[in-house]
């Protein structure tokens, strides 16, 4: 299984920025994409679909903002938009797609940049999702959870932890709640792979952050410890450039 999670900021930007072609010459399995900012209606979807993808599409309420959609060659035997909270799934922030033993999450989490409110909402989100995963592994064991989590966990996944141990994004709370994510029974496939890289997700577009690659790794797939021995590998693809952020893949073996 070949997999990217990519946080698009816009699908319709990124399309008109070559994401079409750029896919074309590649041959994944399954795209997760968040922060579409549409619903599937406006968006020229014909073009995914002479690339051999269906698609699955969980679009906030508000129109233009946030939104996740899954496209994949594999044909999914469930699916599932939202996880049951209204006050997320108006956002359009989870969308499950089982492919047979195994549940795939595309997520895009709160960001908490707009001030105390978000942040607070961001830290409920954080609390109600680890219970919702959790409960949902007892069903499904067999789970990747893939997205952008809107948190740099550790020093190596930021240019400058020190100035920024109070931005939100990387603030101790949020990064004591990827400890215990990644400790209770997740694992962070590149983290796996890679245990030393330093490598980024997200730059912002100011003062050539991109260029010099001042950046954080706020992009994950996480996989439940049952997949561990079937990560091949999982990387960032810094060199597509659609949007503010880059692509996760991860590569899974066969069973």
């Amino acid at each position: 299984m070949q997999l990217i999670s990519y946080n698009i900021n816009g699908i319709r930007a990124a399309m008109r920025n070559g994401l079409i072609d750029w896919l074309a010459q590649h041959d994944f399995d399954i795209l997760c994409f968040q922060e579409v900012k549409a619903t599937a209606d406006v968006v020229d979807l014909a073009l995914f679909e002479q690339l051999g993808y269906q698609y699955h599409w969980h679009a906030a309420e508000k129109k233009g903002y946030s939104g996740v959609a899954t496209f994949s060659k594999i044909p999914p035997t469930n699916v599932v938009v939202g996880c049951g909270l209204p006050v997320y799934d108006c956002e359009g922030r989870i969308l499950r797609t089982d492919f047979e033993d195994i549940t795939l999450l595309n997520c895009y989490f709160p960001s908490g940049t707009s001030g105390e409110t978000r942040q607070s909402v961001k830290m409920e989100f954080l609390r109600d999702f680890f219970d919702y995963v959790q409960n949902l592994r007892r069903e499904r064991p067999n789970l990747i959870v893939v997205g952008d989590y809107n948190i740099a966990h550790t020093e190596r996944d930021i240019h400058d932890p020190v100035r920024n141990k109070n931005t939100t994004g990387f603030l101790p709370e949020e990064r004591a709640w990827m400890d215990d994510w990644f400790g209770n029974g997740m694992v962070d496939a590149f983290r796996y792979a890679n245990p030393d890289k330093v490598a980024y997700s997200w730059w912002s577009y100011r003062a050539g952050a991109r260029a010099n690659n001042k950046g954080w790794r706020i992009d994950y797939a996480s996989v439940s410890e049952p997949l561990r021995p079937r990560i091949r590998d999982c990387q960032l693809l810094p060199d597509a450039v659609h949007a503010d952020h880059c692509p996760v893949q991860l590569s899974l073996n066969q069973d």
